[in-house]
């Protein structure tokens, strides 16, 4: 019984490390992919530290922006320009932009 409870724990943890590891990604994903934007402004990017601007963009909700970014949107391409992103990610740096932006 003992032994089966160590598997079913050792299982669990390996199912959702990759959700945590993403998770605690958000902000290597932002500083890669999308600060090099963000940070400035470049092309009319909300800048990260201009809560007023990001407040209506927030409002929004986390799914619809993650599905935003991973099509692109106006001068941004799918993804931040980087294809090789997993939605995921995506969805981890959005998380870390509201969190920020808030």
């Amino acid at each position: 019984m003992k032994f089966a409870m160590t598997v079913i724990t050792a299982a669990s943890a390996l199912l959702f490390a990759p959700q945590i590891a993403s998770a605690a990604d958000g902000k290597e994903v932002y500083d890669k992919a999308c600060a090099g934007c963000h940070e400035k402004g470049i092309a009319g990017a909300a800048k990260l530290s201009d809560k007023a601007k990001w407040a209506p963009i927030i409002k929004q909700g986390s799914d619809a922006l993650t599905a935003t970014v991973i099509k692109g949107k106006g001068a941004m391409p799918p993804k931040g320009g980087n294809a090789s992103l997993s939605d995921a990610d995506i969805k981890a740096a959005v998380d870390y932009i509201i969190q920020q932006a808030k």
